[in-house]
């Protein structure tokens, strides 16, 4: 075979030995995972905003902009709560290039998974050390839930994962709100088939055992926009697209029926300035449409220190700036912030 053994890997209890949730931290994510959920069931009515860099890629830079969302929070919380992204593991459209942290703690470095995953855990950790804000990552490794399993506030299935069946499986035996994009094809009925199986109960092989999961009530929609056959994209997020999701939810017996729109990838054309015009279209859209108002109860948002993007290595560096995909910068980032507190 082709595989070539590198190294083993360490075991979830030995890396949480190593970096653990201490009480207090465990209470902080208690409460926030309550006040998280109570958005999804209908509880409360404050609106989430999944906001932060496209790529996690740089401990010190993620924690200054967690903290300064952490203030942000503290000035909207009667209306919004902000849960940053913390995005360590980057699928590649065509498999090629930074596949963040948990690949390569050092983003201009080599591979190196065992420190990936102890740089992934030390850095949500600090964060919620730092700021008290559990963060969102992205699913890219279904296996590697169990390293994260007791920080993580929200989680995010790609568009490139949500047909995946391990990853359905597995987003059915967790028990905080896992987002399932649309694909990068649009195909509704894949997406809400991934929140059909992640809501049932299912048994299935996971890291070398069986298990049986009770399936998770709070898997739900994210509209991130499609690309055709040219590779245009395709915008998902105008009222008649969330009324079509409304709809096709209504023919289904999911629950918690809940929409979170992604204002950047193929719903700007990764023209990532154009996010704060689609959150105040969607925004609109609530305000008309008791409907809409009532199914998306959030948007993810791009954002970094710097806006732009920026090439790995490149030679004038700029701290705080994505080394993916192009993010808003902060000062634009927290003008939208006010304004959705204002409009939610």
């Amino acid at each position: 075979m082709s595989f070539k053994f590198v190294s083993p890997m360490p075991s979830p209890e030995a890396v949480k030995d190593r970096i653990p949730m201490t009480a207090s931290l465990q209470k902080i994510k208690a409460d926030r995972d309550q006040m998280i959920k109570d958005v999804f069931t209908g509880v409360s009515d404050k609106f989430l905003v999944i906001i932060g860099p496209c790529s996690a890629d740089n401990e010190d830079s993620v924690l200054e902009y967690n903290e300064r969302l952490a203030k942000l929070q503290d000035k909207v919380s009667d209306r919004l709560i902000l849960i940053p992204r913390i995005y360590t593991n980057k699928p590649r459209t065509t498999g090629l290039g930074y596949k963040g942290i948990v690949h390569q703690p050092d983003p201009e470095g080599k591979v190196d998974m065992e420190a990936g995953i102890l740089a992934m855990r030390q850095m949500h950790i600090h964060s919620i050390e730092q700021t008290g804000l559990t963060s969102a990552d992205e699913m890219l490794y279904p296996e590697n839930w169990s390293f994260v399993d007791d920080f993580l506030s929200y989680v995010a299935i790609g568009a490139r994962s949500v047909e995946n069946q391990q990853h359905r499986l597995t987003v059915s035996g967790i028990d905080i709100p896992a987002g399932m994009k649309n694909p990068t094809s649009g195909d509704y009925s894949v997406m809400l088939n991934s929140c059909i199986a992640a809501q049932s109960s299912h048994t299935f092989t996971y890291r070398n055992a069986a298990y049986e999961t009770s399936g998770n009530p709070l898997a739900h929609c994210v509209l991130r926009g499609a690309t055709n056959k040219h590779g245009d994209s395709i915008p998902n997020y105008h009222f008649e697209d969330l009324e079509l999701v409304f709809d096709k939810y209504e023919e289904t017996s999911l629950l918690n029926p809940t929409v979170i729109v992604d204002t950047n990838h193929s719903n700007s054309g990764k023209k990532y300035e154009q996010q704060p015009r689609i959150a105040h279209e969607i925004l609109n859209s609530r305000r008309y449409d008791p409907r809409i108002k009532k199914l998306v109860k959030g948007l993810m948002i791009e954002s970094y220190l710097e806006p732009g993007a920026q090439k790995i290595g490149a030679i004038n560096h700029v701290y705080g700036k994505s080394i993916t995909d192009p993010c808003l910068g902060w000062d634009a980032s927290e003008r939208l912030v006010y304004e959705i507190a204002a409009l939610a």
